[in-house]
């Protein structure tokens, strides 16, 4: 894995969720740019349009919640934004150092007293899944606002809108490893510029890029690129 990325390089961040659900689905947004939304991608964008309010900040029984927090890892070579970051007041913490980063367990926020643990939260709007797409999405938040933050964060939060349910994910090294292998794997097929085979599955039904992915010519699926060449060629 490369030791730093430039900003050139940064991928987006909820490419991850992508990647994890299906290799060639990141391949078909991220390098071939192709996207389309189908209800389900519709809900979520609705969803997170109502959570990403950038200029809406509260605080209330000492957590400060902040919407769309920009955030990168030039570790990892992502940046993207948090729906949700809330900042915990810790006062049995360390104190700040002078130019106010935290020291590893809080950091100091502008004309805010003490310390605080910041948990970023992401919005979905179905239910918990059974793979860790989404649970990898989130840590790749956590270690983004680490890097920028200088402050260790143990555990966020996934909210469901579908079952309106808050759950709490333990941040733990496996996940981190997950996630940093990942990250590697996705930045090596986009320098390749290479877009995986098709390989159907179940969950092929609910992808929105079913259309672009499984196009079908004269019987023969072939891949998306070379479809639309010889699309283009035809005309």
């Amino acid at each position: 894995m490369k030791s730093e990325y430039t900003q050139d390089e940064l991928l987006p961040l909820s490419g991850i969720q992508h990647f994890l659900f299906c290799r060639r689905q990141w391949a078909l947004i991220h390098i071939e740019r192709q996207w389309q939304e189908n209800a389900l991608t519709a809900e979520g964008r609705i969803m997170h349009q109502r959570a990403d309010d950038p200029f809406f900040t509260e605080t209330r029984n000492g957590v400060i919640t902040a919407r769309s927090v920009p955030v990168a890892s030039y570790r990892l070579g992502l940046s993207g934004v948090c729906d949700v970051v809330e900042f915990t007041s810790s006062p049995d913490l360390r104190t700040p150092s002078p130019i106010g980063r935290g020291q590893g367990e809080g950091v100091k926020l502008p004309n805010r007293e003490g310390l605080y643990l910041p948990a970023p939260i992401e919005y979905k709007r179905g239910k918990e899944k059974r793979d860790h797409s989404d649970e990898a999405q989130l840590c790749a938040q956590a270690i983004c606002l680490e890097e920028m933050l200088a402050v260790q964060i143990p555990h966020g939060y996934l909210f469901y809108g579908e079952t309106r349910r808050r759950v709490e994910i333990e941040l733990t090294a496996e996940l981190r490893t997950l996630v940093q292998e990942m990250t590697a794997e996705m930045q090596n097929y986009f320098k390749r510029g290479y877009t995986p085979k098709v390989k159907t599955s179940k969950a092929c039904r609910s992808c929105s890029l079913a259309d672009v992915c499984l196009p079908v010519l004269q019987g023969n699926v072939i891949a998306a690129s070379k479809y639309i060449k010889q699309q283009i060629e035809s005309e």
